[in-house]
Formats: C-alpha cells, sequence, structure tokens
C-alpha cells in the first residue's frame, strides 16, 4: 500500500493536497517536519493515531523553521479544528478529539474549513 495519498474534499471532490503522506510510525511521529526550510505548496504529513484524543493530537513546534498550518480531523475525517503553528512555540492542541492531524504550507488553512470531511483514501504516485 503507497503510503502518498490524495486529499480531497468528500463534498465536492475537490483535491485539497496532491499528496500527503501518511505517518503512522513512531520514528516519523517523532520527526515530522522538524528542521524542514521547504515544503512544496501541494504536499503534507498526515499523522495517524489509534483513537480520537486531544492529547495524542497535540503537537509541539520546536526545530520548527517555518510557520505551517494544522487541520485535525475526527475518524470520520471531518475537520475540528485549524491553526497556524508558529515556529518555536511549545504545544498546539486541537479544541475536540482528533484522530489525525495535517501538516502542511499555511495556505491549506484557506483550502479546508471546521466541519469540512476530507477524504485520504486515494493513493497517489
Amino acid at each position: 500500500m503507497s503510503s502518498w495519498r490524495i486529499l480531497r474534499n468528500a463534498a465536492n471532490d475537490d483535491i485539497v493536497l496532491a499528496r500527503v503522506k501518511l505517518c503512522a510510525s513512531i520514528w516519523c511521529h517523532f520527526k515530522g517536519l522538524m528542521l524542514t526550510s521547504n515544503l512544496p505548496e501541494n504536499e503534507g504529513l498526515l499523522f495517524v493515531t489509534g483513537q480520537e484524543s486531544r492529547v495524542n493530537t497535540t503537537i509541539h513546534m520546536f526545530f520548527m523553521l517555518m510557520s505551517i498550518g494544522v487541520v485535525w480531523l475526527d475518524s470520520s475525517g471531518r475537520v475540528v479544528d485549524k491553526q497556524l503553528a508558529k515556529p518555536w512555540r511549545p504545544a498546539y492542541a486541537p479544541q475536540a478529539p482528533a484522530r489525525y492531524y495535517l501538516e502542511a504550507n499555511v495556505s491549506i488553512l484557506d483550502r479546508v474549513q471546521v466541519g469540512d470531511v476530507l477524504r485520504f483514501d486515494e493513493t497517489a504516485t
């Protein structure tokens, strides 16, 4: 199974991001986008956790070189929160429990709204 997926808005099938890398391993969760200085506009990391939680989907921004847009989704793919995350801040937590969270360029915050349902079942190359 490919670790790269296409992220779409389920309501209108619009592509939100052409390539999101599924991040489920401990190493991927640890590293995330730390020390990344450039991220293509159409790419992001989609972190997968075992269950919905606010604690398990809280992020830090230590060792980050750029601001990012973070989008939290529940188990059904519904966006429960989104935030601008700035480098060297200690913590960002979602307003509601989430199972997935997406880290991408800040522009992602303009393309999704709280309440949108996103799907990532389609593989990308």
